[in-house]
């Protein structure tokens, strides 16, 4: 377990290192090099197929037009961790991970994601994405939005190709992908709680293509259809620890730790789970909740501003209450894998759930 752990996180640090164009204009990352170096067959395994995996997403990406090519290739470009793809992988090891499908399903994973990416840029109006500038601030919002649209068409027809199940499995998650945006969109309704809705978005919204991403491993590596249930529980759950622990990044890490300004999502009036907390111990009658309350509803538009709501939400319990249901979604992840054969794949499966709710970034 060991060498995956280090693996996976020493994985998640060098993914989210920019890639830059190589000589022929094509898309270079680092070498093998964490799963290579780590002492296990897997890892090496797996950080080979993910360089053919990168190639097929440049391949995918292609067009003979310079704007579109050039805008459907910017995100890849600036690098990522590489999550999804990677867990298409290392669920495809329970069955055969060589097969030419499990690829292009990882691919196409990847594709997805980018997708909303360029789409989330536009309705979030975030000027950067990967430590590069938003697709919108280059080209514009039409050529963002359009580009997004341009991924998931070939996210699509890299499904085509693995058949109607693929297909299927792609729609659904789509679905959700988009429900999950529109739902935090409009709010809970008057007779939902808050925080059980804003766990039903982050699950849409993340813990969605995360199940799907360990389906399509299970599935076109020919893995026995009795794996998916738990996979996808294991997916599910992982998504939503892994967007908690966003909420405590934003709160707690430096800029250039985390790549995006402390406190960004306090400015933004994103409902996070802290600020949840918080609200719902003022409404309680907690007084120094009420008082971390009153600096939330503040006018944030100054940098002093959002320091004093900031660093005040961090130092109140609820943040370390927050912390604590993102592990306990991480551990409740590990609990849906006990059907998985021991070894190997299952410890990386394990390494990554307590990985994200552990990081920094």
């Amino acid at each position: 377990m060991s060498a995956i752990l280090t693996a996976t996180s020493e994985t998640m640090r060098k993914m989210n290192e920019p890639m830059t164009p190589d000589t022929a204009g094509t898309l270079s990352r680092p070498p093998a090099g964490p799963f290579a170096a780590a002492d296990s067959a897997l890892a090496m395994d797996l950080a080979t197929r993910l360089e053919r995996v990168e190639a097929r997403l440049t391949e995918a990406a292609a067009q003979s037009d310079r704007l579109p090519h050039e805008a459907s290739h910017h995100l890849m470009r600036a690098g990522g961790k590489r999550v999804r793809p990677l867990l298409v992988l290392l669920a495809a090891e329970l069955g055969d991970g060589t097969r030419s499908d499990v690829l292009d399903a990882a691919a196409a994973v990847e594709l997805i994601h980018l997708a909303t990416l360029y789409h989330d840029d536009v309705m979030d109006d975030a000027p950067v994405r990967r430590g590069a500038p938003s697709a919108h601030e280059v080209w514009g919002n039409s050529v963002a939005i359009l580009t997004g649209d341009l991924l998931f068409a070939r996210a699509s027809l890299l499904s085509a190709g693995l058949g109607p199940d693929a297909v299927r499995l792609q729609a659904t998650t789509f679905e959700r992908l988009v429900l999950g945006q529109l739902s935090e969109f409009t709010g809970p309704r008057p007779e939902d709680d808050p925080i059980d809705h804003y766990i039903r978005v982050l699950s849409d919204k993340t813990g969605s293509l995360i199940a799907a991403a360990g389906e399509f491993g299970i599935r076109f590596s020919g893995a026995s259809d009795a794996l998916v249930d738990p996979i996808r529980a294991y997916g599910e759950k992982v998504g939503v620890a892994f967007q908690l622990a966003d909420d405590i990044i934003d709160l707690t890490s430096d800029a250039e730790t985390s790549g995006k300004t402390p406190g960004t999502d306090l400015r933004e009036g994103v409902p996070t789970l802290p600020v949840l907390y918080a609200r719902r111990a003022a409404a309680a009658g907690d007084a120094s909740a009420a008082e971390v309350v009153a600096l939330l509803d503040a006018d944030l538009t100054s940098d002093e501003a959002l320091e004093a709501a900031r660093s005040a939400l961090a130092a109140h319990p609820v943040t370390d209450q927050a912390r604590a249901e993102a592990r306990r979604w991480s551990e409740d992840a590990i609990t849906a894998l006990a059907v998985l054969p021991a070894g190997d794949v299952r410890d990386g499966f394990e390494a990554f759930a307590r990985q994200v709710v552990e990081r920094t970034s």
